[in-house]
């Protein structure tokens, strides 16, 4: 959704009608996550995707009839190979797709919710998809205020609250009410959108390798700051644009950052003088990946250094190092990869192994 809010956007404000279709619940191997869009717009303009080809056809005719009906609807795709010219999916999974209208007339509060994704500010858009309430119906939540409705009073309660502690995790997905925002039943099924800001990376050392790793970084949708306390090094010309480049010593730049579960810090300074007063900072605060570059010998001084500074066992397993997953990088694009991928792995639970090695689902529920 992110990427097509530009053109959203700009057909919104020109007052246009537009079918946007949003991937509301997904099974087994779906090729897309909940929240992914596409977008039918004036002059039959397409934007996003929500199968990867496979049934962006259909969802185009649908799109392109809910803005003439005005009625939003609820489709499901799911696999078909009895005729070689169907509608489905080719990957075995099932997904289910909210297609709506939206213009200024439908949604209100379409607008400022557009201008808060872009800006990085918090919202989550919460969806009527099936049930009792009016299909299509939204409700904007943010953390100090609210715009829309989804029918009822309590309904709207119910689901503000609900749609705040979702956005405090960036977490999307299905929540199902009775129609007054009873939670023991089932009756109304809501899609919850949350828009979190960009969870953060922080590159430590303003090395080749750490212009690799915040490229992947930045490309895995993170934002990025590299730090380094050497001005001759840390120039944003060396970085890719968009990239924040800091100057200060390391442990002294974490100390005054926040950071959450979500937050990824890759440690590439190589100097027990940078490295280890910041990973006492780094491993004592919260974090989803904390990542550290060096051969064995360097990493066996660097916990020795660790358990003399009074880290705990505990603290000293969280972190990951040599950094990365064992794919014989040598280039700094390869050790970025590396690095990327056991990010990635450690997010998701994954192994790191072959796919054809494993058996099972390839995304487990």
């Amino acid at each position: 959704m992110r990427e097509i809010l530009p053109a959203l956007s700009a057909w919104y404000a020109a007052g246009v009608p537009f079918g946007l279709a949003t991937v509301v619940a997904v099974s087994r191997s779906a090729p897309r996550d909940p929240g992914a869009a596409m977008a039918v717009g004036p002059g039959d303009e397409v934007v996003g995707s929500v199968s990867g080809g496979c049934v962006e056809g259909a969802v185009f005719e649908l799109a392109q009839e809910v803005v003439a009906s005005g009625e939003a609807r609820l489709q499901t795709f799911g696999y078909s190979d009895q005729d070689a010219f169907a509608v489905g999916l080719t990957c075995g999974g099932e997904l289910t797709l909210l297609v709506r209208p939206v213009s200024p007339a439908t949604d209100p509060a379409f607008g400022e919710v557009a201008g808060s994704v872009a800006a990085g500010r918090p919202v989550t858009v919460a969806t009527v998809t099936d049930g009792p309430a009016p299909r299509g119906a939204t409700l904007a939540v943010w953390p100090d205020r609210v715009a829309g409705s989804l029918g009822t009073d309590g309904l709207d309660v119910a689901v503000t609250a609900d749609a705040r502690g979702e956005l405090a995790l960036g977490a999307t997905g299905l929540r199902h009410y009775g129609p007054r925002g009873e939670r023991r039943e089932d009756a109304v099924t809501v899609f919850l959108h949350s828009f979190a800001p960009p969870p953060r990376m922080l590159v430590f050392g303003a090395i080749d390798y750490a212009a690799s790793v915040a490229r992947i970084g930045d490309f895995l949708g993170y934002r990025v700051t590299v730090c380094d306390a050497r001005p001759v090094f840390a120039t944003p010309k060396r970085f890719p644009q968009g990239v924040e480049v800091v100057v200060d010593w390391p442990h002294r730049y974490l100390r005054d950052t926040d950071t959450d579960g979500r937050t990824v810090i890759c440690v590439l300074t190589h100097d027990p003088k940078f490295d280890v007063p910041l990973l006492e900072e780094a491993l004592r605060r919260p974090a989803a990946y904390i990542g550290a570059m060096g051969s064995r010998r360097t990493h066996d001084d660097r916990m020795k250094r660790l358990v003399e500074a009074g880290l705990t066992d505990r603290e000293l397993a969280r972190l990951r190092s040599p950094v990365g997953l064992d794919l014989g990088a040598r280039t700094p694009e390869e050790v970025a990869v590396s690095v990327a991928a056991e990010i990635v792995a450690l997010r998701w639970g994954g192994t790191g192994a072959p796919l054809t090695a494993t058996a099972g689902a390839i995304h487990p529920h």
